[in-house]
């Protein structure tokens, strides 16, 4: 990062309370949060269980990551387990040693396929975070049913660098939980086939530029029937900030990275758009202000949910017989992205031979535009205004297969936007003050209907990732300098099948911070946060947690849901009125 957020680091001196030092191992933490606790907790909440008894495989136990290599691990399918399965559930556990440590990305991937992505916790000299993350991975059976290698990416250096001593070892534990089916918890459909696009090196790979990509050619079956992308895109380095980032043109003036705001996932097949999915604002514990963020983390932060594009109407091109090439790219990437995603193919099980193709594609690579009001104090050097970035297009995509039951056909309309509306008060000499504000919101409206002869459903999403950013940075009149931040993400998705009843997911995560270091060194530092989770989709009817926090510690854990049915661990059959819970980046839509 750069420019403005490289200051923040001489007043980030993270206050927290107490904690047991962690020996070499995963401490285990709470699996609900705990009032008084600095340990890292989201409002989000645990994978619903069928109610039948679980085998289990156990990952790695105790890994350590300490250095920038590699670790292998290997899987062998569950005896006790054979298979279909209700539900498969990944879960795993980080513990970070007490002492100086950045926060880390870490990334699973078993058979080549990611399993886990996700970003650590930073810990200070007597803070060591534990922390719990899970994901329901039941539509990755395919890599489940053989033994496997695994591979475990957590690079974290372990040494002396310009100075500084970087201590924090991290470990990890992980597992897969395997759910039998009965009468009462059905196997769902899952995927018959799945297909990893990585990097060159097999897992994540780097996206510096917009016409970088990952990609993968394929050879399908000729009976594919439908096919989904599911996509990680997690910005880094002069990306991570990218909300805050402004024409290149303008960087030393308003000290900030370039590229603009402006960032999109781009999925392409032989070279042609075939999806778009909005970027989402992901905020690492030591993002912008390191005290933001403990003990409540950000949206996402430890386990980043993947987004679905609906590939379904290439299904008779990419099962053509021929090969092809499915790549994904980040429109605007300025050094860099890091992307991974699993191709997931349904095939048409009465069938061996599947005829189709595209019959409408009218998507294109975005065309973002930039306003912009700024003006120069020539006496002060000072820039003060607004830059402003927008996108916004519709597309419809639209393809057929003939299969053993008929013609089907998918067409997909979707409207994909973008704003962002920084405002500036910079010195790039002197830093006195500063102010930049970001007011962002992406955006995806999807409207997906299949039609089979005389049948047609439609099935609808929308999504919302609004983020409001405020910094502040200066120097008082007395001397000393201070730092005032303020975080406001969300994520929110509708959806709905035939008109039914919607299904509601709303995230949010509010963080303040207020730093002040006075002109005779004396530190003070004000800071509160609270996320709520809400859901009309989870077992039972609702979930609506949530939690506060004050000066690095948890204060309350309020359930919103009161007399209504409280959700639980588990539930018979695991099915709400008209919809199956998934995560909501997984719904089949």
């Amino acid at each position: 990062m750069a420019s403005i957020f490289l200051r923040r680091v001489m007043l980030a001196t993270l206050v927290v309370s107490p904690v047991s030092l962690a020996s070499a191992q995963v401490v285990l933490a709470p699996t609900t949060p705990e009032v008084g606790s600095s340990n890292p907790v989201t409002a989000q909440p645990l994978v619903p269980r069928p109610t039948t008894k679980p085998c289990t495989v156990q990952l790695f136990t105790n890994l350590e990551f300490a250095n920038y290599d590699n670790k292998t691990f290997s899987y062998q399918p569950p005896a006790g387990c054979p298979g279909p399965w209700a539900k498969v559930v990944f879960t795993s556990d980080f513990t970070v040693t007490a002492g100086t440590q950045y926060d880390r990305t870490g990334a699973f991937y078993l058979g080549g396929a990611n399993i886990y992505y996700g970003t650590t916790s930073e810990p200070s000299s007597d803070y060591s975070p534990s922390w719990h993350v899970e994901r329901d991975v039941t539509d990755l059976s395919y890599i489940f049913k053989s033994e496997q290698t695994g591979t475990a990416v957590l690079g974290n250096y372990v040494g002396v660098y310009d100075g500084t001593d970087y201590d924090g070892i991290i470990y990890a534990n992980a597992e897969l939980e395997f759910y039998p089916a009965n009468p009462v918890n059905p196997a769902p459909a899952v995927p018959d086939l799945l297909v990893p696009v990585t990097g060159s090196g097999g897992t994540a790979g780097t996206l510096n530029t917009t016409t970088d990509t990952i990609s993968q050619t394929v050879s399908l079956p000729e009976n594919v029937e439908s096919v989904y992308l599911d996509v990680i895109a997690q910005p880094q380095s002069d990306d991570e900030f990218y909300y805050f980032n402004v024409p290149t043109a303008d960087e030393a003036e308003l000290a900030s990275d370039g590229g603009t705001a402006f960032r999109e996932v781009e999925v392409w097949i032989d070279g042609k758009p075939a999806g778009a999915a909005p970027v989402y604002p992901f905020l690492n514990t030591g993002g912008i202000d390191p005290n933001l963020w403990i003990p409540i983390v950000g949206n996402q932060t430890h386990e980043f949910k993947p987004f679905r594009v609906n590939l379904t109407p290439f299904a008779g091109l990419l099962g053509d017989g021929s090969s092809h090439t499915v790549a994904v790219s980040v429109f605007n990437a300025n050094s860099y992205f890091l992307a991974t995603a699993n191709l997931l193919v349904y095939e048409d099980h009465g069938s061996k031979k599947v005829t189709g193709g595209v019959l409408e594609n009218t998507l294109t690579e975005p065309s973002p535009t930039v306003t912009q009001n700024l003006a120069l104090n020539s006496s002060t050097g000072e820039y003060t205004g607004t830059v402003s970035d927008d996108s916004s297009r519709s597309y419809v995509i639209k393809g057929y297969v003939n299969t053993s039951h008929g013609r089907v056909e998918t067409t997909l309309q979707q409207t994909i936007g973008f704003t962002n509306t920084q405002t500036f008060d910079v010195n790039p000499s002197t830093y006195t003050p500063d102010i930049q504000n970001a007011v962002q919101n992406a955006t995806l409206n999807s409207v997906v209907t299949t039609t089979s002869g005389r049948n047609q459903s439609t099935s609808e999403q929308h999504f919302a990732y609004p983020i409001t950013v405020d910094f502040a940075y200066g120097v008082p009149a007395a001397g000393g300098v201070y730092e005032n931040v303020s975080v406001d993400q969300i994520y929110k998705l509708t959806s709905k099948i035939d008109g039914g009843p919607e299904a509601k997911t709303y995230e949010e995560t509010k963080s303040v911070d207020d730093q002040l270091e006075d002109a005779e060194g004396n530190y003070t530092d004000t800071s509160n946060s609270s996320q709520t989770y809400r859901t009309n989709a989870y077992p039972g009817g609702c979930y609506d947690e949530t939690l506060t926090a004050a000066s690095n510690v948890l204060t309350d854990v309020t359930d919103n849901c009161k007399n209504q049915n409280r959700h639980s661990g588990s539930s018979s059959g695991y099915h709400s009125p008209k919809h199956f819970w998934r995560h909501p980046f997984q719904a089949h839509f």
